[in-house]
């Protein structure tokens, strides 16, 4: 049977979605051409807090269909999301919550209309900062992905105390916004009793399940269509209020109804990472050995809902040591729900453990990169990665160097994330002539996805993977879980190999097949991970404390690479997200409006083509097919995970300023670069 990374590039799949993006033949969620199609236009808060009173709209109003607020909305159910609850109740929780939508005959008349709104609103005080000595701050009991709180192993504060050598440091993280290149869009239609929605989300079952619930119906009435996708980071993972307000607009109008945000309501109300502050203390022997970490974080949820950023978690996993304690403690303010993120928890707590690490080698005089390989004795992967990518980079702990105006310098960081999949069910029909579909219900977010599930079946049907047709993004297909948390290709694809596999084993005695994975993954060995490790090269000008990122390596261990050109775009897209995590990402917020002021690509800077100078990144040929099937682990959220911290790191090295607030500013820089 021919392996699957020899069908990897340029597959007759991938090709055939190639043209169809390019050509704009693609549909996303905003582009089904529906007759008599109505457009919605979200009248969001004004304040942080208080009570709507009144909505006056002017009854004149050309191509106006409906004005629908919480005085005249269709009531819904409950839902275990509150966000989700729209138009439902006089409250407000957040600064651009929904509080009246506009339906009109074109997108031009509902937005204008929706300017001309009036809100009678008795306006509240506000609170919307994080601090970690807020006096309602409390420890939750579990955090995000609902693990424990915190955890206890030995006696850290009694090693801290007797430790030859210590680094009590704290680490801030600003809030930071999903910025996918699609913007959240529902296009709703009712027929009869049934829901339709085309979609922009990362989990077409689940969505269909909580739409359903809302609006009192069973899942198989709720048909969600997600064919493509134009990037989520996890704010798609779950159903935003997009969604269920088209859904309420086509009910109350009767016709389908198209609710597509514009980029400033991105940074309301589709979730954030939330902002962290952390306090790492740890503690080591005088050779390195590390006897003691202390890893607390503070963090911030809404007062709609509980949603803590598990930043300390990763810390529990990174390194074995005897005396260990982590933990979280939350702020309930009036702010919009944090949601998921790319390496949610994993990327800002890396953050601050990579940092204070490094302060540590720093103390101790030691080589970084020996300092961790020493420190992980039990996780010869991770050792590898470093080890090959510190060659690879040709790293030197003594690089630093100065080139004119130009202090140069280098860093490294570790990462590390959980390999794990999730419940999923695919189908494979023969369909003659040696050709098959494979229907699973999953979402591409442009990652290649149906790329990688028709190698999977091809090898499994040993048949060229032309012959495989996909389809996915379709509520109506057989369940599958959520594309995030680095789980689909791990997820999908053992269900897609089951029933490969089952359809083979019938000997041609029937033309089809079904497989659940529940049982299998429930059998799942835990605490598995994929590791890597990260190089950067920075200089900065000690003219205009400007930070170039000279050289960004990657080195990472993420089993089976299914197919090497996604597999690189993916490694090489976290670690940009890193760059701008480092260096540019930062909502700013306005403490007296409770608002984030650069709501826009404008003014919320994310690292473009310029930024990236030269970047690689590059794997170890290490299957492991007792974790599932392919032998594979997820990679979509490494790349992230300790890219910052190097770049942090790198900073460091090549200054001798540390910068423990993200991101990286040249204001924070400047006024201690030396002259040159």
């Amino acid at each position: 049977m021919t392996s699957m990374l020899s069908r990897a590039v340029g597959s007759p799949v991938a090709r055939l979605e190639g043209p169809a993006k390019v050509s704009g033949a693609a549909r996303y969620a905003a582009e089904y051409p529906q007759d008599h199609l109505a457009y919605g236009w979200i009248v969001a808060s004004p304040v942080a807090r208080g009570r709507l009173d009144a909505v006056l709209t002017d009854p004149a109003e050309e191509d106006v269909l409906a004005v629908l607020w919480h005085g005249n909305a269709p009531e819904l159910e409950k839902s275990d999301d509150p966000e989700l609850a729209v138009l439902q109740s006089d409250e407000i929780r957040y600064r651009g919550q929904p509080l009246a939508l506009v339906i009109a005959t074109s997108i031009e008349a509902a937005r204008r209309a929706a300017q001309a709104v009036q809100l009678e609103i008795t306006a509240e005080d506000h609170d919307v900062e994080l601090r970690a000595d807020h006096p309602d701050r409390y420890t939750p009991e579990t955090v995000v992905p609902d693990v424990p709180a915190g955890s206890d192993i030995g006696d850290a504060d009694g090693a801290l105390a007797t430790a030859p050598v210590t680094v009590d440091v704290v680490y801030e993280t600003p809030a930071l916004h999903n910025n996918p290149m699609e913007p959240h869009a529902t296009i709703a239609r009712w027929d009869d009793q049934d829901l339709i929605l085309y979609d922009s989300n990362q989990h077409p079952s689940g969505i269909a399940q909580t739409v359903a619930a809302i609006f009192g119906l069973t899942a198989e009435r709720v048909h969600v269509v997600t064919e493509h996708v134009g990037g989520g980071f996890g704010s798609k993972g779950s159903a935003r209020p997009n969604a269920v307000l088209a859904a309420l607009g086509s009910l109350v109008t009767g016709r389908p109804v198209q609710v597509a945000l514009p980029r400033q309501a991105m940074f309301s109300v589709v979730g954030h990472r939330a902002p962290t502050v952390q306090r790492i203390r740890i503690g080591a022997t005088e050779d390195g050995t590390l006897t003691a970490i202390d890893h607390q974080t503070c963090t911030q949820s809404s007062r709609l809902l509980e949603f803590v950023e598990s930043a300390s978690v990763v810390t529990r996993d990174m390194y074995p040591v005897p005396n260990l304690r982590t933990g979280h403690q939350v702020v309930r303010l009036d702010v919009p729900t944090p949601r998921w993120m790319r390496a949610p928890g994993e990327a800002p707590g890396m953050v601050g453990l990579e940092c204070a690490l490094d302060e540590l080698a720093v103390k101790l005089g030691a080589d970084p990169v020996e300092l961790r390989i020493r420190n992980s004795p039990s996780n010869p992967r991770y050792v590898e990665c470093l080890r090959t990518g510190a060659d690879r980079f040709g790293w030197s702990p003594r690089a630093r160097r100065v080139d004119g105006e130009w202090l140069v310098g280098t860093g490294m960081a570790g990462a590390t994330y959980p390999a794990q999949a999730m419940p999923s069910t695919a189908r494979v029909r023969a369909l003659g002539g040696d050709e098959y579909e494979v229907a699973i219900a999953a979402a591409d977010l442009g990652t290649g996805a149906r790329t990688i599930l028709a190698q999977i079946a091809a090898d499994e049907l040993d048949v060229p993977v032309d012959q495989i047709h996909i389809r996915i993004g379709d509520s109506t297909l057989p369940q599958a879980s959520v594309a995030g948390g680095s789980s689909g290709s791990a997820s999908w694809g053992w269900a897609v190999t089951g029933a490969c596999r089952e359809l083979r084993s019938a000997g041609g005695t029937r033309d089809e097949a079904t497989f659940d994975t529940t049982e299998s993954v429930q059998q799942q060995k835990e605490d598995r991970h994929a590791s890597g490790a990260h190089f950067a090269e920075v200089r900065v000008s000690t003219v205009t404390g400007e930070i170039r990122v000279s050289r960004l390596f990657g080195m990472f261990d993420g089993g089976r690479i299914l197919n090497p050109r996604t597999a690189r775009s993916q490694f090489l897209g976290g670690m940009i997200m890193g760059m701008g995590m480092a260096l540019h990402e930062e909502s700013v917020l306005d403490p007296a409006q409770g608002t984030w002021v650069n709501h826009d690509l404008a003014e919320y800077h994310i690292p473009t083509h310029a930024d990236v100078e030269w970047i690689d990144a590059a794997w170890l040929d290490a299957p492991e097919l007792d974790l599932n099937p392919m032998g594979s682990k997820g990679i979509g959220e490494i790349g992230i995970v300790g890219s910052p911290a190097a770049i942090l790191n790198a900073i460091f090295h090549a200054t001798g300023v540390r910068i423990r607030s993200l991101p990286a500013r040249l204001d924070k820089l400047l006024p201690h670069l030396p002259t040159t």
